[in-house]
């Protein structure tokens, strides 16, 4: 193989490693909009059930996208996690008072996706096919 064919290899899997990130991303988008209105009002006024509910709703579509492409149920399920994790560990800070309701959703979003990202490059062998 030259260099010129390793180089157009190499693009073409990051495209599809880039391109898998954003189908997650987009499924994700997806289950909030989507799954919304199953949840009663009076659970989405605690900002901490909010937070859990928003989760629940991005993990559904995300596992669901992912189990469409084939993806093995562990890496489904390490998935999962890596999107629930934030969000839990933000938890404590927020009921002891150290963070506000706004925060927990914003940080818990911020952190999630550059954690997706490392998941997927740990197992990059998994989301270069």
């Amino acid at each position: 193989m030259t260099t010129t064919e390793a180089t157009r290899t190499t693009a073409r899997k990051l495209a599809r490693f880039t391109g898998h990130y954003v189908e997650m991303v987009v499924a994700m988008l997806i289950g909030m909009v989507a799954l919304a209105p199953l949840w009663p009002s009076a659970w989405l006024a605690r900002p901490d059930v909010e937070a859990l509910v928003m989760a629940t709703n991005m993990t559904i579509a995300m596992v669901l996208a992912m189990a469409l492409r084939r993806h093995s149920w562990p890496r489904i399920a390490e998935m999962a996690a890596v999107m629930y994790l934030p969000f839990v560990a933000l938890l404590v800070p927020y009921w002891l008072g150290a963070i506000s309701g706004g925060a927990l959703m914003t940080a818990g979003h911020v952190v999630m996706f550059p954690l997706m990202l490392a998941a997927m490059v740990w197992r990059r062998a998994e989301y270069w096919h």
